[in-house]
């Protein structure tokens, strides 16, 4: 049976966990292969931040700096050129995702939904309690920190007080993969990914639903088929929104309308990235693809990394940079998906979705590695 979700290793079912059912037994990831190297990498710099645990921590830049947190509850703000730390605090409670921040505000959630909101000199604003567990990074926006619990309710507190402003609740389907799917916020909307495969934009200053589209597509005899959710972080770029679900699509909409301009049958737990022409998703199984951002048509495929637990990929340079469950960051052909370079970090899986800022791309290990990467 495959792998259900690569993020945490469970799934959700009625309060009851199921990690030995999907184990990749039968399919062992696939050995690295030769090839000569076509660019060359360096490493600008690297950070040790503290473990992941069981959860997925990814960080985030703003201006001149990236803030990253680890399970141990310690909070960093490193300087993006040099990776210098700025400074570090601690919140009260061990945390269970990553950060989302803007010009003004960072916000971290703690275990039992503990939300908390820092200015970006690391002084505690305040904190709040979600209706559930949190386990993707909140995004923060207009004026609002945004978070998805695990509950299916998306609320959004005010950045100067925490005062709840708006929650969109939605019916939890009966089995549901215990992810870090996340959000986006673009154009006064910030975007959802849902269990059951919806993608939703909700209009930010008001709580209320702009529109719905399906990424994912419940289908099948058992609940564990039919088991559909919205993967990684919905992805934009100019007037596209791009999405991906387990056991369902890739597919790009209107940004505005939710008009579905197309989709591919597709299946992933890490989620998708676009650039200018392409959309980049890594499958379940391993394999690198990607389409054209116009028409959703395919353009390269690349399954020489089967089995390996990937990333999400991102388009850096000229190249298309993905992680993997040792470590080992890939870098391929944006044109054709032929690899240009391979680069090494502390062994650990690397499960967020990687960032590039400015002329580097920035990845988070599990074991809490950051490094920032650049082409020579």
């Amino acid at each position: 049976m495959r792998r259900v979700i690569k993020l945490l290793g469970l799934l959700a079912f009625a309060g009851l966990t199921a990690c030995s059912w999907f184990k990749d037994v039968k399919n062992p990831p696939a050995a690295l292969v030769e090839f000569k190297q076509g660019v060359a990498i360096k490493k600008v710099w690297t950070a040790s931040i503290g473990a992941a645990d069981d959860f997925v921590f990814a960080p985030v830049a703003v201006d001149n700096s990236i803030f990253a947190a680890a399970a141990n509850g310690k909070i960093y703000r490193f300087d993006a050129a040099t990776g210098h730390e700025i400074w570090r605090v601690e919140a009260e409670l061990p945390l269970t995702a990553g950060v989302g921040a803007d010009a003004t505000t960072l916000a971290v959630v703690g275990s039992k939904g503990v939300l908390y909101a820092y200015d970006l000199n690391g002084k505690l604003r305040w904190q709040v309690r979600a209706s559930s567990e949190i386990l993707a990074s909140p995004v923060v926006g207009g004026g609002l920190v945004v978070v998805r619990s695990l509950d299916n309710h998306v609320a959004a507190y005010d950045i100067a007080d925490g005062k709840r402003r708006w929650v969109v609740e939605r019916t939890l389907p009966p089995l549901i993969l215990r992810s870090a799917a996340g959000m986006t916020i673009a154009e006064n909307l910030v975007f959802a990914g849902m269990p059951g495969g919806k993608l939703v934009a909700i209009t930010l200053s008001s709580g209320s639903v702009k529109w719905e589209a399906t990424v994912g597509e419940p289908k099948g005899a058992t609940e564990l088929e039919r088991v559909a959710d919205v993967s990684g972080v919905p992805a934009v770029y100019g007037a596209d929104i791009c999405a991906s679900a387990f056991q369902g699509q890739v597919a790009c909409f209107d940004l505005k309308s939710g008009v579905k301009r197309w989709s591919k049958s597709f299946s992933t737990d890490a989620g998708v990235s676009v650039d200018e022409r392409f959309v980049f998703a890594a499958s379940d199984k391993g394999t690198l693809n990607a389409f054209s951002r116009s028409a959703g048509l395919s353009v390269w495929k690349n399954e020489k990394l089967a089995y390996r637990r990937l990333s999400a990929p991102v388009s850096f340079a000229q190249t298309v940079a993905v992680g993997d469950l040792n470590g080992y960051i890939h870098f391929l052909s944006r044109e054709d998906g032929s690899f240009l370079a391979r680069v090494s970090t502390d062994g650990s899986a690397i499960l967020a979705t990687p960032m590039v800022v400015g002329a580097n791309v920035v990845f988070q290990t599990k074991s809490g590695e950051i490094v920032a990467l650049a082409i020579d």
